[in-house]
């Protein structure tokens, strides 16, 4: 590797007991891996293996914790996991300040409308690093998002997916029925990607 090929490559930080997600640009990696490439402005998780997704077969998944947190949208409510039981939940977590999230806001208010036609999932963001919430509300109100959102700044609820790497930002993890993990994307998504992880997931028992 020469000089300027190791300068491009940096160390991600993990999150440790402290959760602090020191970002300086829109993402790094918690578990799965230690390395980060700068592309386009922003940081990119890399796995071991060079992935920015990662496959769950069916007899790998255990249930994440029952995450929650109070509602970016409704302060006075709370949010958790266990209120969309028996159904697919895609995580999103994303902040207003980072470009990929709001790029792939779109594709995913295009799930959401499937969804709610479908009634067997949703999304559910989780707000990161955005310190002052009426940003991330105006981002919200000004692009049409209909799926909720939790509030979450320092990412706390990151402590309920237990090994799963999340704090690349943006992150979307999709979980099956039983909130088992079943795809994880390191990277902005479009809407007919996740449909593709998604739709086999809404038949199962």
């Amino acid at each position: 590797m020469n000089v300027k090929q190791q300068g491009r490559r940096v160390t991600a930080v993990v999150i440790a007991a402290s959760l602090a997600l020191a970002v300086s640009a829109c993402g790094e990696d918690n578990t799965a891996g230690t390395d980060a490439v700068a592309s386009g402005g922003t940081f990119e998780f890399v796995s071991p293996g060079g992935q920015t997704e990662i496959t769950y077969d069916e007899g790998d998944r255990e249930p994440v914790g029952d995450l929650q947190g109070e509602s970016l949208m409704e302060p006075e409510e709370m949010i958790t996991l266990e209120d969309y039981k028996d159904q697919v939940v895609v995580l999103n977590s994303w902040g207003q300040w980072c470009g990929p999230c709001r790029s792939e806001a779109d594709d995913l208010q295009r799930v959401q409308e499937k969804f709610e036609d479908d009634g067997r999932g949703t999304i559910l963001g989780i707000n990161v690093r955005d310190s002052v919430a009426d940003k991330a509300r105006d981002f919200v109100t000004d692009n049409g998002i209909t799926y909720p959102s939790i509030y979450d700044p320092p990412f706390k609820s990151a402590l309920a997916l237990g090994g799963l790497p999340a704090s690349v930002i943006p992150t979307t993890i999709v979980l099956d029925k039983q909130h088992r993990p079943a795809k994880v994307f390191l990277r902005e998504i479009n809407d007919d990607e996740l449909w593709a992880a998604v739709e086999p997931l809404l038949n199962d028992e």
